[in-house]
């Protein structure tokens, strides 16, 4: 994967928990695999999924890998993302979000990008950036 940028209108960023709920087969919104293709992930929330799907077996890797190939790009975990996920720290303590949560939000807002997690805690948070929660609702038809 390449981490030259290539012009978009607009970028999501995705957050580890949306890819693992994808390989879970979790029920997740439609909206989440239109934003596939073209997606950009920290390399922090890279670490986070291989690290869990390395704890899995071979075919989430395979799947994951398959997954990762529809990214645009895996975003290096700069200097500049390291200050601001320290900076949103005090806004997000309350809720729990992990430094993996605020480097995913850090890359969301320095690319103006909104951001796609399974992580229902994300809702609460203000910080500047649209964040989509990707699980669909348990009364949902499908």
């Amino acid at each position: 994967m390449s981490v030259v940028r290539k012009p978009h209108v607009s970028e999501a960023v995705l957050d580890s928990s949306a890819i693992l709920a994808i390989l879970l087969r979790e029920r997740v919104s439609a909206r989440v695999h239109d934003v596939l293709d073209g997606a950009v992930m920290s390399a922090v929330n890279f670490a986070e999924v291989l690290t869990k799907i390395g704890e899995a077996n071979d075919t989430f890797l395979q799947e994951a890998e398959a997954l990762f190939a529809l990214f645009d790009r895996i975003e290096p975990f700069t200097e500049t993302h390291a200050r601001r996920a320290a900076g949103l720290r005090r806004r997000t303590k309350e809720f729990g979000l992990s430094l993996g949560d605020r480097a995913c939000l850090a890359l969301a807002l320095e690319l103006g990008a909104e951001v796609y997690t399974a992580d229902q805690a994300w809702a609460q948070v203000e910080v500047g950036c649209v964040v989509h929660l990707i699980r669909e609702p348990r009364d949902s038809v499908q």
